[in-house]
């Protein structure tokens, strides 16, 4: 039960709602930065004393005991520093914890939903830059920043001059502050997009290794890598040069105040307006009423990368939205009905699919043939809902697609996709769909439905074998079959198979046979995409698209003889138009 309302919680997290579940921590942090902020005055209470009492009195007791209550109160100060570190570090854990997920179902998301461009995975470094900002000593100085004012009115308790000293100083920071976060927010968001479009073409190359690598293009593409890393590295050095820049002014300008407020001490006491303790007790804590902008000041890079990252973390969990939990339905059964279907890639210009209409009964296989970029593999997206549609339906027993919740709808659909990809882990998890709970029997069962057991009963370590990440230790043909095993796993009621034979031998074309003919014994609706005509020896039905529109419908002997008899119709060059015969 624990389990479930923590998945629950997950699910339903936002940012919005994580920082506000950690409000009370955010308050204990600013208790703490109070708690510490106070205690930062005992430096200058201690050396004030030390110049105005215990040096005239020559008293070593009473320097004794001011050692002491300095010393307790610094250990206080340094639990309380300590204490809101560590709070700082546990809500980011906490947004850790409440967002992860919901992160990650939205990258996985995003590919199908939404027309992504730059690095896939931006969202998640996003959210490290979120996290890594709140574990750092940012958010200390900006907690801090508050407390200026206190400081300041205790400069003016020392005397007035001393106060307005600080006051200048703390006005000239602030300007410092606002130029560096005006002069660094634009160039640090440039930076942040071609780092996107740098780690998309880096993430591209390392998938296409083999090709880059077998047809000399390493050259080419290293030259196109450094041109978007010299652009990179222009951006970040544009960042940390403006960031540095305002960053060693304030440095400068802190001390060269600290100094500026020893000179006017001084000159107060020579002119008998102040005691000597004024001076270094004044130093001291004008240096600490500016410190924090200093700190900011230096971490306003991290800060405003965090903002952007933060804002570009809400826009993509906004643009995908978590769904409330459909209503459980009945295992479906009956039948597959596509009506008058239009569908394309997410966010498309083009529809690849339009007006598909038509209806397959349990214990049926549909071929799906067509030429070249026909729309058979839209087609098939569209069917297990990866694509979006954009007008008409896809039912299983009369309830449409987005009626059912995902994980459900999951368990009655297998999909063998056309570009295969395994996960790192082994046999057996791939084929179980990485299921915890997942029975040695349905793990073999689903094998043998496959005709991959004796396959994989001969890899070096069985089932239990390490594939590698993409499935790198299998061949393409052992990493097809392994996917068509993944694809039957717990009997599923609708298999959807895209060229599932492209790299497959006669064995394995044979197996996949076998395997449509046990999908449509058990009473199962099989859906292939074919090219080659073996793929098609156990459907009984055929549709054919051209041009994203379905061309013919109906048994299969029926359509594959119409297929068959428009290709081969003659024709006749007549002055230059094409008759036909």
């Amino acid at each position: 039960m624990t389990d479930f309302a923590a998945t629950s919680s997950n699910r339903s997290a936002n940012p919005a709602s994580a920082l506000r579940d950690c409000r009370t921590a955010f308050i204990g942090v600013g208790v703490a930065s109070a708690l510490v902020n106070i205690l930062y005055l005992t430096g200058s209470f201690f050396m004030l004393e030390v110049y105005d009492r215990v040096l005239p009195s020559r008293s070593i007791p009473s320097l004794i005991a001011l050692c002491l209550l300095a010393l307790l109160l610094y250990g206080f100060q340094g639990i309380f520093e300590l204490t809101r570190n560590r709070m700082l570090v546990r809500i980011a854990g906490a947004l850790d914890e409440s967002l992860s997920g919901r992160i990650y179902r939205a990258l996985v998301k995003a590919p199908l939903k939404l027309k992504t461009r730059g690095d896939s995975l931006q969202g998640l470094r996003d959210f490290d830059q979120v996290r890594s900002y709140l574990s750092g000593t940012g958010p200390s100085a900006l907690f801090d920043l508050p407390w200026l004012p206190f400081y300041v009115v205790i400069c003016f308790l020392f005397h007035p001059i001393i106060g307005m000293v600080a006051v200048g100083g703390g006005l000239i920071l602030t300007l410092l502050t606002y130029l560096t976060n005006r002069g660094i927010q634009a160039p640090a968001k440039k930076a942040a997009e071609v780092g996107g479009y740098r780690n998309a073409f880096a993430q591209a190359s390392q998938r296409n290794a083999e090709v880059v690598q077998a047809m000399g293009m390493s050259g080419r593409m290293t030259e196109r890598w450094e041109r978007r890393n010299a652009e990179y590295r222009e951006e970040n050095r544009r960042t940390s040069d403006i960031g540095n820049g305002y960053g060693a002014m304030s440095k400068v300008f802190r001390m060269a105040l600290q100094s500026g407020m020893l000179a006017a001490g001084a000159a107060l006491v020579i002119v008998g307006q102040a005691s000597p303790g004024i001076i270094i007790a004044g130093s001291i804590l004008t240096a600490r009423a500016l410190a924090p902008v200093e700190l900011a000041i230096s971490n306003w890079r991290g800060l405003v990368s965090a903002r952007q990252s933060w804002r570009r973390l809400k826009e993509l969990l906004e643009a995908l939205p978590e769904t409330e939990t459909a209503l459980a339905l009945p295992s479906p059964q009956q039948r597959l009905s596509v009506e008058a279907l239009a569908s394309g890639p997410p966010a498309a210009q083009r529809l690849t699919v339009l007006d598909v209409t038509f209806t397959m009964q349990a214990g049926s296989a549909l071929g799906v043939i067509g030429p070249s970029a026909s729309g058979k593999s839209s087609l098939a997206r569209a069917i297990i809902g990866v694509w979006p549609t954009y007008r008409g339906s896809v039912r299983l027993d009369g309830a449409a697609l987005d009626q059912w919740d995902s994980d459900a709808l999951g368990k009655h659909v297998g999909y063998l996709p056309q570009d295969v990809e395994l996960f790192a882990g082994t046999v057996a998890e791939n084929i179980a769909r990485f299921v915890p709970d997942a029975t040695s029997e349905g793990i073999v069962a689903a094998a043998k439905a496959a005709g991959v057991n004796d396959l994989i009963l001969r890899l070096p370590n069985g089932y239990e074998t390490e594939i590698g990440e993409g499935g790198m230790a299998l061949s393409a043909g052992q990493r097809q079959r392994v996917a068509l095993a993944r694809a039957l796993y717990g009997d599923p009621f609708l298999v959807v198979l895209d060229e599932p034979n492209s790299n497959l031998d006669a064995e394995g074309e044979q197996a996949l046979s076998e395997a449509i003919m046990n999908v449509r014994t058990r009473g199962g609706i099989v859906v292939v995409v074919a090219h080659r005509p073996s793929a098609l020896a156990s459907v009984d039905f055929v549709l054919s698209m051209q041009e994203a529109r379905m061309h013919a419908f109906g048994p299969k002997e029926e359509v594959l003889g119409k297929v068959l008899r428009q290709q081969q119709r003659p024709l006749k060059i007549v002055e230059g138009q094409e008759m036909k015969q």
